[in-house]
Order: C-alpha cells, then structure tokens, then sequence
C-alpha cells in the first residue's frame, strides 16, 4: 500500500483500512471455535492461516501509518492519542493471532459438557468487538463534525456499550473457568491449562476492544 497516496483523505481513512484487516482477524475467531466443536481440524488449519495472512497485513500498513501520519497530515486530533488508537487497535489482531496458534498447537477437543457455555463466551467477546466496530464506523463523520454534536454522542454510545459488554464477558470468563476446573478429574491437566490459556486471550480479546473504545472516547474529550 502507497501511504502517499493518503495524502488528501482524512488521517482516520488509513485507520480505518488497518481496521478492515484487523477485523479480518477478529472475525475469524468465531468460525475456529465452531471447527473445534465439530473436530473440523482441516477447516480449523485454513482459518487460522487466513488469520495469520491478515494479522501480516494489518502490521504493514501499522508500520506505514506510523511513518506517514506524522510526515503528510494536518491533524483534527494530537498526534499520540492517534498513534495510541492504532496501537490498542493492533492488539486486537495479535489476540486473534494467539488464539489461531493455541487452537492448533494440538487436535484440541471441546469438552462436551462446556461446548455451548464456551460458544457463548465467544459470542459475548465477539459483540465487545461488534460495538467497537459502530463506534469506528461513526468517526469519520465525527471528525467531520469537529467531534461535537449528535454524532460524538452515538459514538460514546458505542463506547458505553463496548464497556458494558466487556463487564459482561468479564463475567461469564470467571464462571467458564470455574466450570473448567471443575472438570480437573476428567481432562488432561495440558487440556485444562491449554483452555484456561484460551478462555484469558479471549477476555484479553475483549478488554483490547474495551480499550480501544475507551481510546476513542479520549479522543473526543479533548
């Protein structure tokens, strides 16, 4: 990608494309987890790379965003608070990342017993994201607006929501993990470390949603 030819558009349009790849990421991560339910390794193997493909993406074009924006742009926000939104951003990548790798370091199998628990949990962290989305989708006509107005205020709607849902997941991550250990007589003990590793990169997952929300209402504060 040409950071150059940037150089019109807004400094939220670069953003917003290294979120299109983030998002690739993220969106994935329900599609794994429903692989290994179904004991689908192959389609888990595909998944996880195309994950892997896009996480390679959304960090080219942080690279170039970190080069560029200081050098060409006039910019309606400070620099940092600009450069900390990409960075919380990014984060939602690397955990979708994580969690490819830890779904296929082994032929995982879902215990039965926790399957729709851990589906939901995946769900919930997934609608933190979902939130996050709204609220990115409505900055650039924020940032039209000089960030006053009903459009800031759908905004930190958004990022009220993202919270809220983040506090939710919290929630549910503390009873999954409960119901895992309880399991500690029937699973291998690599199984019930592996899955507690996985259940906290998701909730990492949605606190960098959370995060990234919260960036954002910073940045309309000012």
């Amino acid at each position: 990608m040409d950071g150059f030819s940037w150089r019109k558009q807004s400094p939220f349009e670069p953003l917003a494309s290294h979120m299109e790849h983030v998002r690739r990421c993220v969106d994935l991560v329900g599609p794994m987890f429903e692989c290994i339910r179904s004991g689908d390794h192959e389609k888990l193997q595909e998944f996880a790379d195309a994950v892997f493909k896009a996480e390679h993406e959304a960090d080219k074009i942080k690279a170039e965003i970190r080069q560029t924006i200081p050098k060409i742009f006039s910019l309606p926000v400070f620099r940092g608070d600009l450069l900390a939104l990409l960075h919380v951003q990014d984060d939602l990548a690397d955990t979708a990342e994580d969690l490819a790798v830890q779904l296929t370091i082994k032929k995982l199998e879902m215990p039965p017993v926790l399957a729709e628990d851990i589906l939901g949990y995946v769900q919930q962290v997934l609608k933190v994201c979902g939130e996050l989305y709204e609220a990115l989708g409505l900055l650039k006509d924020v940032v039209e607006a000089d960030f006053s107005g009903p459009r800031g205020e759908q905004v930190m709607a958004r990022v009220r929501a993202a919270e809220h849902e983040e506090w939710v997941a919290d929630k549910l991550q503390y009873r999954l993990a409960q119901r895992l250990f309880a399991l500690e007589d029937e699973l291998r003990a690599t199984d019930i470390f592996l899955w507690s590793a996985i259940f906290q990169n998701l909730g990492a997952l949605a606190n960098h949603a959370d995060k990234t929300a919260e960036r954002l209402r910073r940045m309309l504060a000012r």
